[in-house]
């Protein structure tokens, strides 16, 4: 026997390997069909948007309204710094051609304090203005989930997804989820 005898007898013995594979998956495929349309038909589904219920309700709202009360005056006090500091900025931009040396290079540092000074005033307005909101929307959350399970048990939802790409509006809860909420 050649070699290429070997090899057309070994291409002929996978071809009608892979035939057989073909057609045991095929065949699989064809039974899935009939299979999962029949469970499919008895699950309902649900669909809630966090981020809907995190802008929309009324114990969001309440509570940015009280989390923006609570950090007013500081935003207000970074506001006049950073004010204050570009105004002593464009005053050394003016004064620079008049100014000793030594004086512009002290102007200038007191400068580069102030900038500093404020930006790490204002990463931690930031980190303690996430901190408060992470705090009050936690809670909005738990209540969300509970009032989401309440929905699910009454209406006999088998699942509820948050937060998916594409939704239905006939599957989307979150109108019945926010008037849970008180709104």
């Amino acid at each position: 026997m050649s070699l290429t005898g070997l090899n057309v007898s070994t291409l002929a013995q996978r071809a009608v390997r892979g035939h057989r594979t073909l057609a045991v998956a095929a065949a699989i495929g064809l039974g899935a069909l009939f299979v999962v349309p029949s469970y499919a038909q008895g699950t309902k589904i649900g669909f809630v948007s966090t981020e809907r219920i995190l802008r929309d309700s009324k114990p969001a709202k309440a509570a940015q309204s009280k989390i923006e009360a609570e950090f007013k005056k500081r935003d207000q006090d970074l506001q006049k710094l950073s004010d204050s500091l570009r105004a002593q900025a464009q005053k050394l931009d003016k004064d620079a051609p008049v100014l000793a040396e030594a004086d512009r290079i002290k102007r200038q540092r007191q400068l580069q304090d102030m900038d500093s000074d404020l930006q790490r005033k204002r990463r931690e307005f930031q980190e303690d203005f996430n901190r408060r909101r992470n705090e009050e929307f936690s809670a909005i959350v738990e209540k969300a989930d509970a009032a989401i399970k309440k929905i699910a048990e009454q209406q006999n939802y088998d699942l509820i997804i948050q937060d998916a790409v594409t939704v239905s509006p006939r599957v989307d809860i979150t109108d019945q989820v926010i008037k849970a909420l008180g709104g």
